[in-house]
């Protein structure tokens, strides 16, 4: 039996309790979890914005160590560190045959199965595949990426979701070049390590975007060379610290269509808006024809910082050890179990960066 974060239904609240966690099988390992990331998709599936199989135990955004590995598991071993990786490629699907693994299309069956139960016998799903709301988990070999040398155990768990999708982000969808300005809609956790990315790839003016001012110190932090409390006048204020041009590049973390049209309407002539929150189906943004045609602008959307977790890890691991990258400097609490309800409130009311679970 171990403690995990237990979502009974989709809206209600979280229920911290002991659940049945049985010894991995053929192709399956156990993780004792160091920490756990709480990431804006962990409300999005607990409030129904996106679905997952309930009753479940929430949290994709993690790392540990292996306790015990199943039949035919070979490529970890009892004591090694690991980074849960929530998206696993198939390798077969259409998207993973073109080299897109972000978009692979099996990469979220796994959180259909019963991975667990309940001490009353109740199913349990693990959400988005890993279950990492728990002491421990069991999870896919496949799921599972070695932790690099010279990272921090607990710290690693960021690697697993805010720091691929903000650094994938910069690098792979927006492909930011040096020189460039860059704004960023959204300094939760993903903002965070999206201002980071920015200053790694060399963005010369770099503008962190929020409701809230008390989040200047931590966007500067960060790398944000500008810091704008969001109101109507924010596209305004932008395109007059870019020689009223408007930024090459905007990233929007926040997924609501008014952030959404905003950082559009920020972006210059000609530039690239990716988006990377995850917004609800009655978040409509509308665009009319002539002004595709005039601004040119590209408008994408972006998955998992469009990484590939295998290939980009290593990289993201030597920016660490270089200090280039601070993934310390994400997290503005540390909690226990207890603290994830809260931690949700937080970011409904737009309060600090990334709440870490500690074990």
């Amino acid at each position: 039996m171990v403690r995990a974060a237990v979502l009974p239904a989709v809206g209600a609240p979280l229920e911290i309790t002991d659940i049945d966690l049985p010894d991995p099988g053929p192709g399956r390992v156990r993780v004792r979890l160091a920490a756990a990331g709480v990431c804006h998709s962990d409300l999005s599936l607990s409030n129904g914005t996106m679905r997952v199989p309930v009753p479940a135990v929430l949290g994709h955004e993690g790392a540990g160590t292996v306790v015990s590995v199943g039949e035919g598991v070979t490529g970890v071993a009892p004591g090694d560190g690991v980074v849960l990786n929530w998206a696993p490629s198939c390798g077969s699907c259409h998207a993973c045959t073109l080299g897109e693994v972000w978009l692979c299309a099996n990469a979220l069956t796994g959180s259909a199965d019963v991975y667990a139960r309940t001490a009353d016998g109740t199913d349990l799903h693990p959400g988005l595949n890993v279950a990492a709301f728990a002491e421990e988990t069991v999870v896919p070999a496949s799921c599972l990426l070695p932790l690099p040398d010279g990272v921090p155990l607990a710290d690693a768990a960021l690697l697993g979701c805010a720091v691929l999708t903000g650094y994938g982000a910069v690098h792979h969808s927006a492909r930011v070049r040096p020189g460039e300005t860059v704004a960023v809609f959204g300094v939760g956790g993903v903002g965070l390590a999206t201002l980071q990315a920015a200053r790694i790839a060399g963005a010369s003016t770099i503008v962190a975007v929020d409701v809230s001012p008390e989040k200047e110190e931590l966007a500067r932090s960060a790398g944000a060379t500008h810091y704008v409390v969001a109101s109507e006048d924010t596209a305004r204020e932008i395109r007059a610290l870019t020689g009223r041009q408007g930024v090459d590049v905007a990233v929007e973390c926040v997924g609501r269509a008014v952030t959404i049209r905003t950082a559009w309407e920020s972006t210059r002539r000609g530039g690239r808006t990716t988006v990377v929150g995850i917004g609800g189906k009655d978040q409509q943004v509308t665009f009319n024809a002539l002004e595709l045609f005039h601004w040119g602008r590209t408008l994408s959307g972006c998955v998992y910082g469009n990484s590939n977790p295998a290939q980009d890890l290593p990289v993201l691991a030597d920016h660490i050890r270089a200090g280039r990258l601070d993934l310390s400097a994400l997290v503005t609490e540390r909690i226990a179990l207890e603290g994830i309800p809260a931690a949700f409130e937080n970011m409904l009311a737009g309060k600090g960066g990334r709440a870490l679970v500690v074990f």
